[in-house]
This record gives C-alpha cells, sequence and structure tokens, in this order.
C-alpha cells in the first residue's frame, strides 16, 4: 500500500455471482452479522433492506474492548447506487436522541466482469475521522484480513442467495 493512501484500506475479490444478487445480500442488514470478519456485529436492529441514502439502521455489536461489551451502532447510507455502488457510515445514537458519526465509512464497489461475475471492492475509509476520536482508538481497528474475509464471506452468502428462489420454491412447509 502507497504512502498515498494511509487513510483508507481495501480488498477486492471476485465472485461468481451477478452483481444484482451481491447488491442484494448487501442492502439486507440481515446478513451484515455474517459478512462480517471481525465477529463484532450481532444482530440489526433496523432488518429493512437498505433502499435509500439517508437511511437508518441499527445494529447490535458486541466488543471485548467497547466499555460495555455490548453495544449498538447506527450506521447512515451514504452511498447507494444498485448494483454498483453500497456504503455507509457508522455512529452511535446519543442520550438526547441525536445521531453521531465517527467519519470512517465502509464502502462495496460492484464491477460486473460478465453476467454471472462480479469484481468487488471493500473499502474502509476514515480520512474524515476528527483528530480526538483518534486519540483513542486506533485505525484501522482490526487485522489485515478482516476485509478479505469479510469478501469471502460475502462471496459464500452471495453464492447461497444465488442457489435459494429454487429452493424456498420447492420445499413448502
Amino acid at each position: 500500500m502507497g504512502q498515498e493512501n494511509q487513510e483508507k484500506v481495501s480488498a477486492t475479490l471476485a465472485v461468481a455471482v451477478p452483481a444484482d444478487t451481491v447488491f442484494a445480500v448487501l442492502a439486507d442488514p440481515t446478513a451484515h452479522a455474517a459478512i462480517d470478519g471481525t465477529g463484532w456485529v450481532q444482530e440489526p436492529a433496523d432488518p429493512a433492506p437498505l433502499t435509500e441514502v439517508g437511511q437508518i439502521f441499527r445494529m447490535d455489536m458486541y466488543h471485548a474492548n467497547h466499555p460495555d461489551g455490548d453495544y449498538q451502532v447506527a450506521n447512515k447510507v451514504q452511498v447507494l447506487d444498485p448494483p454498483r455502488t453500497i456504503g455507509w457510515l457508522t455512529g452511535r445514537e446519543k442520550e438526547d436522541g441525536h445521531l453521531e458519526f465517527g467519519g470512517w465509512l465502509w464502502r462495496y464497489d460492484l464491477a460486473p466482469l460478465g453476467p454471472s461475475e462480479t469484481e468487488v471492492t471493500l473499502t474502509y475509509d476514515w480520512s474524515a475521522v476528527p483528530r480526538y476520536i483518534r486519540e483513542y482508538i486506533q485505525f484501522p481497528p482490526f487485522g489485515p484480513d478482516h476485509l478479505s474475509n469479510s469478501l469471502r464471506h460475502l462471496a459464500e452468502l452471495a453464492d447461497r442467495e444465488q442457489g435459494s428462489p429454487q429452493h424456498k420454491a420447492s420445499h413448502h412447509p
């Protein structure tokens, strides 16, 4: 990684799944715990699909080093251009109900390589994080394998999703 982008990290993976399917998985907050490579993401408090910029979706989280252990984040959709780009800022809801964002962004860029293959790039960008937050949070707050692990998880989920409509149709309870 060159000196020029010290404020972001990214990983890219080609998956044998159409971009629409990959995007649908990313736009489904109930899939995020399974995509996450850290084990921090638990369950979505707002499971509705992500459909517009500005949409807020909260996630229950767990982190051993967090003061509370269990906590909740409020994510705000920052970019949404199906089936090419989706990204969100992560923040929290303060006691007064206002949302506060730390300045870091998760972003997925999808580039179709063909009708049934997609190149997915996951970027974690902390360039907008103010200095006072950097004083007590180290960026990036995860190890170097996290992004590629997440992309592998995403590929597995999207692959399963790709095969699921037939299964749903044929197995009525």
